[in-house]
């Protein structure tokens, strides 16, 4: 009860400061009546226009709150998931017991954090890196904006691989890799085009055909699966276990920088238990279920010859699968082109997003319409897509274990600045201040923060390309020294910045 009661005392006072910026609601209102009529005409077709700038409280009034499951679940109902999961065996050599448990535990873990930032967006309006500028200030947060859009397009490019090489797969060789990517991508930047309507609709009809397709697979190829080695006799070792769940984590709690994006329109007082509980089991259902199951196709495979073949040498996830569906014949070809065409779901969303980064990252870029970043998001992830086909593991491992570090020091120093220095009370940040930097906090603690905090991350690394002394011996576990450090360092140096500095 004491909770309640704290949410709707936020939402009173939230209330009292959205009514002070009617006058500029109106004012947008009336420049949107002034827009030339291609522009007027997109917005009547469901083009969502709206940039960073944050949705006022009269105007969070969307009461469908269940949405939020499907776009993550959606996301996450992919072969990227899938293919995520083989790593395990593949790359760090874990068997298949000890690959799933890792993918059980770390995921029930990891997920929590996203999940927690989902329920930002009905209480404030804003999106997650604007309302990042609460901690980092106006011009620090723009270090963070170009570590999440280096995240969300490397997500892109490995999303736009898979879906090109299951679309390839099914065509007998008269497709190359490259036309399957282009056509993925271009399917994807139509959706996040369009904006928060249409992309809430999209993500909840993208999925049964997913299903029916694992559904199949599992149909027609579930009795291979008992043949995957599911303990090789050997305990792992303590190195690949942590670097594994390095890259399991690495997977999900970078959608932390992204998580209130597709939850400001809520009406703002909606349980946040509810808002935590659809987004929760958003990530672990799908994310769980994909990832063991690759892990198990993959050791299968050797022992199958259809399979192996389709997965061949350069480790083909869209043939593997392929290769399982093909006992149904041309149906299964049908059911392939789904498989392929789910990552579209994630990129979509992932699109939305880059939106939103580029405009904190250049605030001048605010005065563009969302969806013109949506382009160019696209036109950035396109062409390195192509290039990096042929790399997938290779990048697949360096990216999903190298991006999960400064998201964990992320999430702690929002944590920190929220409960110990705002005591949970989202009054107490000036909704009329999110784009003034005189009235935003310097950033200096945040982002020293998280600088600092990697004097002992490094060490702790273990990676291709490096390995810290401590990562050497104990596996990488980067991303849980990262969280509790930038916390713990967060503390004296905020406590410094406020007593400095003099807010407006």
């Amino acid at each position: 009860m004491a909770d309640l009661r704290d949410e709707k005392l936020s939402v009173d006072v939230e209330k009292d400061a959205a009514s002070k910026t009617e006058s500029g609601a109106a004012s947008a209102h009336s420049e949107e009546n002034k827009s030339p009529p291609w522009l007027r005409a997109l917005l009547s077709w469901g083009v969502e226009e709206r940039g960073i700038v944050p949705v006022p409280y009269e105007q969070r009034t969307d009461r469908q709150f269940y949405k939020i499951f499907f776009v993550w679940f959606s996301m996450n109902f992919n072969i990227l998931s899938f293919s995520t999961g083989t790593l395990g065996p593949v790359v760090f050599g874990l068997s298949l017991r000890d690959t799933c448990l890792i993918i059980l535990f770390f995921n029930l873990f990891a997920c929590a954090l996203p999940a927690y930032f989902n329920t930002w967006g009905p209480r404030t309006g804003m999106r997650q890196m604007v309302h990042s500028r609460y901690s980092f200030g106006y011009y620090g947060i723009m270090i963070p904006a170009i570590l999440n859009l280096i995240g969300l397009c490397g997500f892109n490019i490995l999303n736009s691989i898979l879906g090109g090489q299951a679309l390839a797969s099914v065509s007998n060789g008269s497709m190359s890799w490259t036309v399957g990517i282009v056509i993925i991508a271009l399917v994807a930047l139509v959706i996040s085009f369009m904006g928060y309507r249409v992309l809430n609709w999209y993500e909840r009809l993208s999925w049964p055909p997913v299903l029916l397709a694992f559904i199949v697979a599992l149909g027609v190829g579930g009795k291979h699966l008992y043949n995957a080695p599911s303990f090789s006799g050997e305990p792992p070792t303590a190195a690949s276990v942590l670097s594994f769940a390095s890259v399991i984590a690495g997977f999900v709690i970078t959608f932390s920088a992204m998580a209130s994006d597709f939850t400001m329109y809520y009406e703002p007082t909606v349980s946040s238990h509810k808002i935590f509980l659809y987004s929760y089991l958003g990530y672990v259902v799908p994310i769980i279920v994909l990832e063991c199951l690759g892990a198990a196709a993959v050791m299968a495979a050797p022992n199958v010859p259809s399979w192996n073949d389709g997965y061949g040498t350069a480790g083909n996830i869209g043939g593997l699968l392929e290769a399982m569906l093909s006992p149904v014949g041309g149906f299964g070809k049908f059911l392939t082109v789904m498989l392929s065409l789910s990552v579209t779901a994630n990129i979509a969303c992932t699109l939305y997003s880059i939106c939103f980064n580029f405009q904190v990252l250049v605030p001048s870029f605010s005065k563009a319409p969302r969806y013109v970043f949506s382009i160019v998001g696209t036109a950035i992830s396109l062409p390195l897509s192509i290039v990096g086909a042929h790399r997938f593991y290779t990048a697949l491992t360096n990216f999903l274990s190298l991006i999960g570090y400064w998201a964990s020091a992320y999430g702690a120093i929002l944590i920190v600045e929220h409960y110990y220095f705002r005591k949970g009370d989202f009054g107490s940040y000036d909704h009329n201040a999110w784009n003034d930097p005189k009235r935003l906090p310097w950033g200096a603690a945040a982002m020293a923060a998280g600088v600092l905090s990697f004097a002992l991350v490094i060490p702790c690394m273990q990676q291709v390309w490096f390995e810290g002394p401590i990562g050497a011996k104990s596996g990488d576990i980067g991303f849980e020294v990262a969280f509790p450090l930038a916390g713990i360092l967060y503390l004296p140096l905020r406590k410094l910045e406020l007593k400095y500095q003099k807010l407006h």
